[in-house]
């Protein structure tokens, strides 16, 4: 028991102690880097303050230091980026419709094929000589009804007579053009101007109808479909430019006009999709590839922009706080401005209303400016915004002469506008 009292006893002894030594270390002079006042912490003359420290931590009591910039002039671009593929401006699976095997095959793989050229013959033995019974058939046909003719106007056959060899040259002409269709249909031909593929074929095989035997891609013109969030779509025209960066080719640059936009929205991703067309005759672009897609809505080149730190965004507005000449002429004062923004883009903001070219805003330092009309000390002026660079020029890749002479005509997309926009198009029918 007596053991027990002891040892409370000096507890209670050592926390009086330890509590008389905390008060005492407590209450000695500062004297710690913290807690020393500012003006020793800065050196008379430089940037940071001189003199005693003032109330809201200005040095010196004194002006508060503020660093500022100036509203510039520089060429915006109303953009917006999106990532999208290329396409073919016509592609197609050529195969055959009725079963055969194969006896020619009249293209290259990789090669141009002109429209209406043969690619592939089907054995066509069977069907040609179909062909011709068919003609001996309606010679037939035509010889037994003229001659029913003359004897009809000679009253030895009935009227009858007539109209059945009349109706039986209809069915010969019928068999003679069935068997035409179905020897045409084992010659496969090219349904339009464009490159061949890698065939999956070859002469001897025999094909079931439906077989693909090989690709044939219009790639003069390369459309590359993207999609836009749907606050775009009252922005997008036809007509519109587009740039377009692949990552197959880092720093080119390829400029796509707009060629259609997707009346339907979306309603899962709520986007409209976009479709744009590059002239590629020069064949520098393939089918598939990965671009990204810098949709141009338009440019302004006399557009303001000042520092995006010097806005201060309060109660729903933008402010900005301008500085205007001093009393006595040689120093600055502020001057809280309300402003329009416009555009954003990195590290800079456009203004549209508020301030004039030339003006000094503050861009730091603006909580230590409480109301107008304070005196501010500038520490620094800001880098003036530089126009962004202008894009590279596309290098052009030497193409042979029969080559160059096909880049003379109009460019591929605008005559596809040219004709779409035309009441007498037709509309594009893919062939097989």
């Amino acid at each position: 028991m007596s053991s027990k009292v002891i040892y409370t006893v000096a507890a209670a002894v050592g926390i009086a102690t330890l509590g008389t030594a905390a008060w005492w270390y407590q209450n000695q002079p500062a004297k710690r880097l913290g807690e020393a006042p500012l003006a020793s912490l800065a050196e008379p003359g430089t940037k940071g303050g001189s003199g005693a420290a003032g109330p809201a931590g200005v040095a010196g009591g004194g002006k508060p230091s503020v660093e500022v910039g100036r509203v510039e002039v520089m060429k915006l671009v109303d953009d917006v980026q999106a990532v999208g593929s290329l396409r073919s401006r016509q592609g197609v699976i050529v195969r055959p419709e009725i079963s055969g095997r194969i006896t020619q095959l009249n293209f290259q793989d990789g090669g141009r094929v002109k429209k209406g050229q043969l690619l592939v013959q089907l054995d066509d033995q069977l069907p040609m000589a179909q062909v011709q019974q068919a003609v001996a058939e309606r010679s037939i046909a035509v010889a037994n009804h003229k001659r029913n003719q003359d004897l009809v106007e000679q009253n030895f056959i009935s009227r009858r007579t007539v109209d059945e060899s009349a109706a039986a040259l209809q069915v010969a002409e019928a068999k003679l053009a069935l068997a035409n269709a179905t020897a045409a249909r084992l010659k496969i031909l090219a349904p339009f101007d464009g490159m061949a593929g890698i065939r999956m074929v070859n002469v001897g095989d025999y094909l079931k109808d439906g077989a693909d035997i090989v690709n044939i891609e219009d790639i003069e013109a390369i459309f590359v479909d993207y999609r836009l969030p749907e606050r775009f779509q009252s922005r997008v025209r036809r007509g519109q430019t587009a740039v377009v960066e692949l990552d197959a080719l880092p720093g080119r640059q390829f400029v796509a006009v707009l060629q259609a936009i997707d009346p339907l929205i979306d309603a899962n991703g709520r986007s409209v999709g976009v479709r744009a067309c590059i002239d590629n005759r020069r064949l520098q672009l393939r089918p598939g590839m990965f671009a990204r897609v810098n949709t141009v809505f338009g440019q302004r080149d006399n557009a303001r922009v000042i520092p995006e730190e010097a806005i201060v965004p309060q109660a729903g507005k933008q402010f900005v706080i301008k500085l205007l000449p001093g009393p006595d002429g040689t120093g600055f004062v502020t001057q809280r401005v309300e402003v329009k923004v416009g555009q954003r883009m990195p590290g800079k903001v456009e203004i549209v209303d508020g301030l004039d070219v030339g003006e000094t805003v503050v861009i730091a330092g603006q909580q230590r400016v409480q109301r107008d009309g304070t005196a501010v000390r500038v520490l620094e002026i800001a880098a003036a915004p530089t126009a962004p660079a202008a894009p590279k020029a596309v290098a052009s890749p030497k193409l042979p002469a029969n080559a160059l002479a096909a880049l003379t005509g109009p460019d591929p997309c605008r005559a596809g506008m040219a004709e779409a926009a035309s009441p007498s198009a037709k509309p594009m029918r893919k062939s097989s």
